[in-house]
């Protein structure tokens, strides 16, 4: 993976609580702009305008636009972590619930903003902090996986290491796919196709 590039780094991490509040201040106003306006439109000046703040202001925190984006996209992930993971049923025969769980929390985190996710996904470059996020979440989220398998009495595949980074990446990468634009396939069709697939895989189905 490319090394990370310093320019998109924040300038300054705030220590108090007004600082705190312009922070996100300046992060929901870039989310707005770009949504609305796109990314290449959606300049610092149209987010400090909105986020009622001097452009000087702005640049205190973020050095530009590139990395506002990147700390929205950090923020995404992290909220990805799949919370119920220790609530489930796993008694026999629930698998295809236990599945379907799984996918609706993965759908669940991407249904803000189709626009905003979209540009995330296609615009956001990348910094150290976004780099150390994937790797922090893809670690946390395989290991909740591997957990749930090796304790369902339904799940029939060997390896678990293998199954549970499968199953992941087939679920996020196609949830991102979608939920960036969810006219191509109705999300409802989409989670029982892709419910339906992972549970004949964890079942052994042929």
């Amino acid at each position: 993976m490319p090394s990370a590039d310093r320019r998109l780094q924040p300038r300054r991490t705030p220590r108090q609580v007004r600082a705190e509040l312009t922070r996100e201040r300046i992060l929901t106003a870039a989310a707005h702009v770009f949504a609305e306006y796109g990314y290449a439109a959606g300049t610092t000046n149209r987010i400090a305008g909105h986020a009622r703040i001097s452009i000087g202001s702005l640049y205190q925190y973020y050095p530009n636009k590139d990395a506002i984006l990147g700390e929205l996209l950090v923020r995404h992930i992290d909220r990805g972590v799949w919370t119920q993971a220790d609530q489930l049923d796993l008694s026999a025969g629930s698998l295809e619930t236990t599945v379907r769980a799984l996918v609706r929390d993965a759908i669940d985190n991407h249904r803000d903003d189709p626009q905003l996710l979209r540009i995330m996904m296609e615009e956001a470059s990348l910094s150290q902090e976004l780099i150390d996020t994937v790797d922090r979440h893809g670690k946390k989220r395989n290991e909740q996986v591997r957990d749930v398998l090796s304790r369902h009495p339904d799940v029939r595949v060997q390896d678990l290491d293998t199954a549970a980074e499968l199953i992941v990446f087939t679920v996020e990468v196609n949830t991102h796919r979608l939920m960036a634009d969810p006219r191509k396939v109705p999300v409802e069709t989409f989670e029982n196709e892709l419910v339906d697939m992972v549970t004949r895989y964890l079942r052994g189905d042929r």
